[in-house]
């Protein structure tokens, strides 16, 4: 017997369904037209495909940041650490200077990189698709390093969070993963 379903009736219906969805946390970054830096935090995230390599994120068409990024043509992937949730507050407000005591470096494509984040993906924008009030951009990643091994910063149920480990078992777990895929 089907489960009956019901739909959505508003926006806050389905941001409090989707709430219950656990992401992680990365901050887009790109040098606009006139050298400076430019950022926003994201939850939508995501890898699309391995050959090409492509990742998207979804930023809101009512975003500020979105277009300077978007006219940038190319940018970086900056994916957060449990200790950085101070860091995601900054970038995913609206206006003012998020770059105002973060530090960071330029990529081989000239985006930001943070300091501190898990790792850095940077990419090429290769395609803007519509996502209703979103849009759904593509990036062909073009280089990537993982700086060091930590736990990801969480977003659930509209709050910041992190995985409960020890770091021995979460090294164990990652060396147990890495040799179970390499089979």
């Amino acid at each position: 017997m089907p489960i009956p379903t019901h739909p959505a009736t508003s926006a806050e219906d389905l941001k409090s369904a989707l709430a219950g969805f656990c992401t992680g946390v990365a901050v887009i970054t790109a040098l606009d037209g006139d050298g400076r830096p430019a950022g926003m935090a994201v939850q939508s995230f995501s890898s699309v495909s391995l050959d090409p390599p492509l990742v998207c994120f979804c930023p809101a068409h009512t975003s500020t940041t979105w277009p300077r990024i978007r006219a940038a043509g190319r940018f970086a992937v900056n994916v957060l650490a449990e200790d950085q949730s101070e860091l995601c507050r900054r970038f995913a407000v609206t206006g003012g200077d998020k770059f105002a005591g973060t530090p960071w470096r330029p990529g081989g494509n000239g985006a930001p990189l943070l300091d501190g984040a898990l790792a850095t993906i940077e990419c090429e924008l290769a395609d803007v698709l519509d996502g209703g009030d979103h849009a759904i951009a593509l990036g062909r990643v073009t280089s990537l390093t993982t700086h060091r091994d930590a736990g990801p910063l969480l977003y659930f149920r509209r709050t910041y969070g992190r995985l409960p480990r020890s770091s021995s078992s979460m090294s164990a777990s990652m060396a147990s993963a890495r040799s179970r895929s390499d089979a």
